[in-house]
């Protein structure tokens, strides 16, 4: 720039210090840890009628207890999340894991006579077990720019999108062969245990409060026990500089913000879809396959799974590539417009609305083709739908939820708790209410009544699209 000396001009500091790989194994554990949220809601679903056995409790007693899981899976994010971005990413996580650890302990040596125990370990469960998802968004938002944040977020949403398909393989296959109370040990022992020693041993703290873009060494509490990832790359303070510790920030005044407000119900009504049809999968293979168990029916729920993994890595692409081609285009824009510098166009006009848009409208328009076949038209046809469930519920709800990181920044973990909040609620209410209405007007019609109410989140996200840069600019004046 003219008139400034070589000296005065700084070279620009990296956003994060780590490398592409070592991002990838950040977000691959939380991505594990974010597994444990649907995965203990969803295991738990084939031993409920061993359970009501044990506890001699009818079964309305016993779902009453995945009632609960679902409010405290709605509500505990909203605190967490909210002190994960003021207090750190790493305690919190490991607390929450501890939490959960201790909870299925508790759960797997629950007295049968004590009833109102396991509602209360259901409860506590669902309280650490669901925290780890905000917790792990904010630190995606900690260590990602916009150009590679899809991608880190279609990983990172495996663990929670994938849990629901193999939750039930798991606890019907344990509940089956070891009884119900091996499903909660095998939830302390095997997968959690391992992933909270891992977090306590190598995952560092991310928060950009504590340790800007990682170069810098936060207190012991915050500092893994080997601190590989990052290695040498630390207590160098020229390359970064410290964000304020926000003040609290009450997470429900998201909701007052009308984008991300419509974004938040388009991606609830396309996640309590998605739960609301798999909760219907047994009810509805069980009698059109008579010859299925419950071993295999749980095994159909792979289908689901698989099409969850492609399309989480098609997605994370797809929102690299679109948000390159956006950019590209808004710097061709700025080239020929001097009046306007880079920095207006990629934090005013950035249309980043329109590039999480392209996967949302192009796939909801292709979900009827998974709604209005009913089982009665063969296995085969079943096995490809649900795969297609699948990779079109992931892309939609991967794309809406990296938009709404990207439209509250510092606020990574409460926007995801907002998510979380809505999705559970519609999640609860389509599930309490879908049998009855497959009981009143079949199971054919009710796919088509689901096909269009899907189609509602199409409009929804275009109207963000209109209103979202002024909603942008708003937050941006009063931050």
């Amino acid at each position: 720039m003219a008139g400034q000396t070589s000296a005065e001009v700084r070279p620009e500091h990296p956003y994060s210090i780590y490398t592409r790989n070592e991002k990838w194994i950040i977000v691959t554990l939380t991505a594990v840890s974010g597994l444990f949220s649907p995965l203990t809601a969803n295991v738990y679903f084939p031993a409920i009628p061993a359970i009501s056995r044990a506890f001699n409790k009818p079964v309305e007693l016993i779902n009453l207890t995945v009632t609960m899981y679902l409010v405290l899976q709605g509500i505990a994010p909203m605190v967490w999340g909210t002190i994960s971005d003021r207090r750190g990413r790493r305690p919190i996580t490991a607390a929450c894991l501890l939490i959960l650890s201790l909870s299925c302990v508790g759960l797997a040596l629950v007295p049968t006579s004590d009833y109102w125990l396991l509602m209360i370990l259901r409860c506590v469960q669902a309280a650490g077990s669901a925290s780890t998802i905000a917790i792990g968004a904010g630190v995606i938002g900690d260590i990602s720019t916009r150009e590679e944040r899809g991608g880190f977020y279609g990983l990172f949403t495996l663990g929670p999108m994938v849990g629901p398909a193999i939750g039930p393989v798991i606890g019907g296959a344990l509940s089956d062969k070891l009884g119900w109370r091996s499903i909660f040990w095998f939830l302390t022992i095997s997968p959690q245990c391992i992933c909270l020693i891992t977090i306590i041993l190598v995952l560092p703290e991310t928060l950009r409060a504590l340790v800007g873009n990682g170069s810098i060494v936060p207190p012991r509490i915050y500092r893994p026990v080997f601190p590989i990832i990052g290695h040498g790359r630390r207590n160098d303070t020229s390359h970064t500089t410290l964000q304020p510790v926000p003040g609290f920030r009450n997470p429900f005044r998201l909701l007052f913000n009308i984008d991300i407000l419509i974004l938040l119900v388009a991606n609830g009504i396309i996640c309590s879809i998605y739960n609301g049809v798999i909760a219907t999968i047994s009810t509805l293979l069980g009698p059109a396959y008579p010859f299925l168990d419950e071993t295999t029916i749980g095994l159909c729920f792979l289908g689901i799974g698989g099409g969850m993994i492609v399309g989480s890595s098609v997605t994370g692409r797809v929102l690299d590539r679109e948000y390159r081609t956006f950019k590209k285009k808004e710097e061709l824009k700025v080239a020929s417009n001097p009046v306007k510098t880079q920095i207006e166009s990629r934090e005013e006009d950035f249309p980043i609305e329109k590039v999480a848009a392209v996967p949302h409208c192009s796939t909801s328009r292709h979900m009827r083709s998974i709604w209005v076949v009913p089982p009665e038209t063969g296995q085969s046809r079943w096995s490809v739908d649900f795969a297609d469930l699948g990779f079109i519920s992931i892309a939609v709800m991967n794309a809406t939820s990296t938009l709404m990181i990207d439209l509250a920044p510092g606020q990574s973990s409460s926007i995801t708790a907002c998510n979380n909040l809505i999705r559970c609620s519609l999640s609860a209410a389509l599930i309490s209410v879908i049998q009855l209405i497959i009981n009143g007007i079949g199971v054919g019609w009710t796919f088509v009544l689901l096909c269009g109410v899907t189609l509602i989140s199409v409009p929804l996200v275009l109207l963000a699209i209109k209103l979202g840069p002024a909603g942008r600019s708003r937050r941006r004046k009063t931050s």
